[in-house]
């Protein structure tokens, strides 16, 4: 039996879905996709590649990571950033997974 998901998705879908919003963003895909395995920057550093001001970088860090895809530290007061590989392989792990098992 299908199950009527017109109104809410189901609770494992919900960090995905904020997945899914912040990478929305051509700004915020660029952003990403400038970190190498491992690499952590800071918000200078990443403004400095883009054509973005400072604070707009700001404003796109902040929903990458309330999104969960990045991950932040504070170090004095610098606060670097790198993607959350693990978290990102584990929602698209799930998203193929239903995609396997369902369509």
């Amino acid at each position: 039996m299908r199950r009527d998901y017109g109104r809410t998705i189901p609770a494992e879908w919900q960090a995905m879905s904020k997945v899914f919003a912040a990478l929305g963003d051509e700004h915020r895909q660029r952003i990403v996709l400038l970190f190498e395995d491992g690499e952590r920057l800071n918000v200078g550093q990443i403004a400095e590649v883009s054509t973005l001001a400072r604070s707009t970088v700001s404003h796109h860090l902040k929903t990458l990571r309330e999104a969960q895809v990045l991950c932040s530290e504070k170090v004095g007061k610098e606060v670097f950033f790198w993607v959350n590989k693990a978290f990102l392989e584990d929602c698209l792990s799930r998203v193929l997974g239903y995609l396997q098992e369902s369509v």
